[in-house]
């Protein structure tokens, strides 16, 4: 075994974990999952079968990742946060058919406790703040908090606030990294 795996924890038959992954006390990963390398499962995370895991995702306690969520590489799940895959469950209706697919670009994090409601696109390198619900696609670097979740800003790779306006056009220096931000269209990118 590449990965390790705690002595409690369930690994169905046909997951494909990678190497340095790090598999905690109770988690359950379904057959059908497929997880990258130097990822973290903390204790009682489930992963579903038709999920996918990118390199160094960080999935914090108590998180369940269900069929058709995706995660790219260097996401961050905070602690008790919640995927959905159903947009209007009722227990007595079946609608495994209907599952959304979610997305969750390249360094994103998703703070303790927020929700994230199925079918939407969080871009890369966005935070979700603790407690936020996103109901919507959210663009790249956005900074997004409340309930529901509004933009309240701009975000940089390193993880800190950039001194951008929330529209028009601007430019700033991360202080940390030297990566220029550029603000055109209502859209972030570095330059």
């Amino acid at each position: 075994m590449s990965f390790y795996q705690h002595e409690s924890a369930i690994v169905d038959d046909g997951a494909k974990i990678g190497t340095n992954t790090h598999v905690w006390h109770f988690v359950h990963v379904c057959g059908g999952a497929q997880i990258g390398n130097g990822c973290s499962l903390g204790q009682n995370v489930f992963i579903g079968n038709k999920v996918t895991i990118g390199n160094n995702v960080k999935i914090q306690n108590n998180v369940s990742v269900y069929d058709n969520v995706h995660l790219e590489d260097d996401v961050f799940c905070g602690p008790s946060m919640v995927f959905t895959n159903v947009y209007n469950p009722r227990s007595f209706i079946e609608r495994k058919t209907e599952y959304r697919d979610t997305l969750v670009k390249k360094g994103a994090t998703l703070g303790a406790n927020c929700t994230i409601v199925c079918g939407v696109t969080i871009g890369e390198y966005s935070l979700v703040g603790a407690g936020a619900v996103i109901n919507k696609d959210i663009p790249a670097f956005a900074l997004m908090v409340g309930v529901p979740a509004k933009q309240i800003g701009w975000i940089s790779r390193y993880g800190e606030q950039l001194d951008l306006p929330l529209t028009g056009t601007g430019t700033t220096i991360c202080e940390h990294t030297g990566e220029k931000y550029q603000l055109e269209n209502d859209l972030v990118s570095i330059k």
